[in-house]
């Protein structure tokens, strides 16, 4: 049997393609409900909205569920992996003044998959803006806080 990859495995022969977007989903130090705390949630999504974390990119749909973040980003110039890494670093600095928390806030990985060309990426939005819908945590998405996407 196969051991499962360590994250540095899954950095290996990572690309970065200006122009690409990347459907991305990162989850909390061990999977912590963190973002049921609405103070943490509010902050982690005013961050999402801040175009500083967004910088090289821009992110067209995001949702930050309990224990993780998932988020359609197109890559303008630069690498995805320090796209991701300034969002989640936004996050938790923000998240750490703000409770004196010594914790991580996120694992140190993520998993990303570019879209292809001919991908529908509407469909990829609503794929991932209906999350809340699909755990159960909403009746309607218009319930849920906690997401947005580019084409509103």
């Amino acid at each position: 049997m196969l051991s499962p990859p360590h994250s540095r495995d899954l950095r290996h022969g990572r690309v970065s393609e200006p122009g690409r977007i990347y459907l991305v989903t990162t989850t909390t130090w061990n999977r912590a409900p963190l973002f049921r705390d609405i103070a943490f949630a509010r902050r982690a999504s005013r961050i999402c909205h801040s175009p500083k974390a967004w910088k090289d990119a821009r992110c067209l749909a995001w949702v930050l569920m309990p224990d993780h973040w998932h988020g359609l980003i197109e890559l303008h110039d630069g690498d995805i992996s320090r796209v991701v890494a300034r969002y989640k670093a936004m996050v938790s600095s923000s998240i750490k003044r703000s409770t004196g928390r010594v914790s991580p806030v996120w694992q140190k990985s993520f998993h990303d998959r570019a879209l292809r060309k001919d991908d529908d990426v509407k469909a990829a939005a609503r794929y991932i803006v209906a999350n809340p819908l699909r755990a159960g945590l909403v009746d309607r998405i218009g319930d849920y806080p906690y997401w947005n996407a580019a084409w509103l």
